[in-house]
């Protein structure tokens, strides 16, 4: 376990213990304490009372933040539509060859891979390459699309992934510290309101243990999801 610093120690101190924030408060708060020196990045974290062993407890999709994250993702697209991927901003596009980049170069100068379907065969050929990294196209996260340019213009617009690990645990990034509240404030409630949404049938008793946010350098703030 890392040693808390001293400014963490000071910071946590202000962050009154046992209070449940509304999503406002946390932010002021988490702006109040805040010492790094560079802009730090705004996660949401939840616990939830699921089972991820079980295939009907498992979640995972991905949202578009309103106000975006604070970072344009590089796009990779592996398709064969490249005047339409072109137009919808990919930085990079291309079939095989670009899999074959990626394979013998041992490229990745990308942030995330979208491709048509029709591609996918190809993919899976890659998976244990792009797997272990998270880079592997999904259709629950729309990295799998038809409509390539929708899928490009969403994620950088915003696009956010998330999935519970196996302790129940399931982060998603919010935006950055420099946000103006209102904005900070409605990503939240969009990602919050998101994994309220997509709670299982299956999943009796509490659906959400806890919910905190918190910047990279920051302490943890606990927070109501439904309370603006």
């Amino acid at each position: 376990m890392s040693k808390k610093g001293k400014k963490f120690i000071e910071a946590e101190k202000q962050i009154e213990k046992g209070k449940i924030y509304s999503i406002s408060e946390a932010i002021t708060a988490m702006k109040q304490v805040k010492f790094a020196k560079f802009d730090e990045t705004v996660t949401v974290s939840f616990n939830l009372g699921v089972d991820p062993k079980q295939a009907d407890q498992q979640i995972r999709g991905a949202l578009v933040l309103p106000h975006g994250t604070g970072k344009t993702k590089v796009v990779l697209a592996i398709t064969s539509k490249v005047e339409e991927a072109t137009a919808a901003g990919a930085d990079f596009v291309g079939g095989k060859e670009m899999l074959n980049k990626i394979k013998t170069e041992n490229w990745f100068g990308f942030d995330v891979i979208v491709a048509t379907p029709d591609m996918m065969g190809e993919l899976g050929k890659m998976g244990k390459l792009l797997g272990p990294k998270g880079l592997m196209p999904n259709p629950k996260t729309g990295t799998v699309s038809p409509d390539i340019a929708k899928a490009i213009k969403e994620i950088k617009a915003g696009k956010v992934e998330y999935r519970v690990d196996k302790e129940g645990n399931l982060h998603v990034v919010a935006g950055k510290i420099s946000f103006e509240d209102t904005k900070l404030q409605e990503n939240i409630k969009v990602i919050c309101d998101t994994i309220i949404r997509v709670k299982p049938a299956a999943v009796k008793g509490i659906y959400i243990k806890n919910v905190v946010t918190s910047t990279t350098m920051g302490p943890a703030v606990k927070i109501n999801p439904e309370l603006v």
